[in-house]
Order: C-alpha cells, then structure tokens, then sequence
C-alpha cells in the first residue's frame, strides 16, 4: 500500500453527471473524457479562488499543463453523480500542481490523477521563478494540511 504523502493544500469539489456524449457503447466514461472532468475541476477552483486562467492571462502568463497522470479505479458509468475533489499544492516552484480524486455515489474512489502546469509569458517562454502576481496571490490564502 502507497505511504500517504502531507502536503499544503487548498481544496474544492465539482459535482458531475456523467451524460451520453461522455460513454462509450457499453456505457462507460471514454478515457479521454476524464482529461475534461480534471480541466472541470481546475477552472471552477481557479475562478472561485480568484485565480482563474483570465486572471493568469490579464498578469501576462499562460499555464499550460505539461504533465498528466490518471489512474483508473473503477469504472464510471452513464448517467450517474460523482464528486471530483480538487487540491491545489502548495508549491516553491514556479509551477501549479493538482491532485484529483473521482468519487461515486457510494464515496468510492474511481479515478486518482496529477496535473502539472508551469508558467509561460505571453511569448512563450518558459519561467523560472514564481511570477510576484501568483506569489502575492498565495499568501491570502487558508491553505490547510492534507493526506493525498
């Protein structure tokens, strides 16, 4: 069994609906559809955290994700609830790192994935050290202990 890692963390919840559109013919969660639900899940915290992808562009930077991990669980199924929760680390770098789990109704875990997105100017380049926009903006905020 994997050690549980602590980390700082701020932490969200987004509530889906799995639709038709979503499945494959046996009424299963495309793999590729899991990559949105994770996008889902970051917007809706970036935006409720003031820290949406409009705010990083108005600051001159773009975040694009340059490394995913999903491991699959359990199945996710047409027409059912889950709860994808969300928990932005804290990190020193000049990077956004996510941690993800997908919930069933019966609060089992189906889906666990990372994503890691790094700074970029306006040009494209790649950036070293945390922009004092992103860094002034963390330091408001209630991060809190979390076992991932």
């Amino acid at each position: 069994m994997k050690k549980p890692r602590v980390v700082r963390a701020l932490h969200d919840t987004v509530h889906i609906h799995v639709r038709f559109s979503e499945v494959d013919s046996m009424g299963v969660v495309w793999h590729g559809n899991y990559v949105k639900y994770l996008e889902d899940a970051r917007e809706k915290m970036g935006t409720a955290q003031g820290m949406g992808y409009m705010d990083v562009y108005r600051n001159g930077y773009m975040i694009p994700v340059v490394n995913m991990n999903i491991d699959y669980k359990m199945p996710m199924y047409y027409d059912h609830p889950y709860t994808i929760h969300i928990w932005l680390l804290d990190e020193v770098a000049a990077k956004i790192k996510c941690y993800y789990e997908i919930r069933n109704a019966d609060n089992q875990v189906c889906v666990t994935a990372e994503t890691t997105q790094v700074f970029i100017d306006l040009k494209g380049e790649l950036q070293l050290l945390v922009p004092d926009f992103y860094s002034s903006w963390k330091t408001d905020k209630p991060w809190k202990t979390a076992e991932l």
